[in-house]
């Protein structure tokens, strides 16, 4: 039994919703070794630095600058200058925007999936990362190809999203899916009323005047 449980991967999973993360380590249960948890970059670089995990499971947006933040910082680290195997990540968020995809593939993720995946199937995953494979969510891998062919104009993407905050791109892509403001403060744990805000924000931002013109204009750069 011992030497089933050193074989297990070692995991930091981090992500900014309590929540969210007791409902993945219930997924998760025995199959993988959770050393610790973050919700934040500072507290996620902390954590990987400590514990030295196979894995990071990795949320795209976080307090302190995202996923991506994680990854730089934790490459420019001095812990693991003088030998030690570096973390493999895989995000595991709700967007599945192309610029989101790409940009967190670009920072240095194994891959990336969303936060519809099932527990044996993030388990799967996990173990695969940790082995050296590439794993992406089945339409996702498409966005990747299509970046480093050339065919997705990533940077226009981003000039436009640079205007929004992290939270506003997340209202932002669930709108313009038509999800109504309730089911939108469901899915990010917020409220109405913020969701509210954060879409007069967005439409002011973006120089939009309605829903439809966001979903349209979201579609036009495939954040859909």
């Amino acid at each position: 039994m011992a030497e089933e449980q050193e074989a297990r991967v070692t995991v930091v999973l981090v992500d900014d919703h309590a929540m969210f993360r007791r409902g993945v380590r219930a997924e998760l249960g025995d199959a993988v070794d959770v050393r610790a948890e973050a919700a934040d970059v500072d507290e996620a670089v902390a954590a990987v630095i400590e514990h030295r995990p196979d894995v990071v499971l990795l949320d795209v947006h976080l307090p302190g600058g995202g996923g991506v933040e994680v990854m730089r910082k934790v490459a420019l680290s001095t812990a693991f200058a003088t030998g030690g195997q570096v973390p493999r990540y895989l995000a595991l968020s709700v967007s599945d925007a192309a610029e989101d995809v790409i940009g967190t593939i670009r920072g240095g993720a194994r891959g990336y999936v969303t936060k519809t995946i099932t527990g044996p199937e993030l388990v799967s995953a996990i173990q695969r990362v940790s082995g050296g494979d590439a794993v992406f969510s089945p339409r996702l891998a498409g966005f990747v190809l299509d970046a480093f062919a050339g065919t997705i104009d990533v940077a226009a993407v981003d000039e436009d999203l640079d205007r929004l905050t992290e939270r506003e791109r997340e209202v932002m892509r669930l709108i313009a899916r038509g999800y109504a403001y309730k089911e939108v403060a469901k899915e990010l744990f917020i409220s109405i009323k913020t969701v509210e805000t954060h879409m007069s924000s967005v439409l002011r931002k973006l120089q939009l005047s309605s829903r439809h013109e966001l979903s349209r204009w979201a579609s036009d750069r495939r954040l859909l």
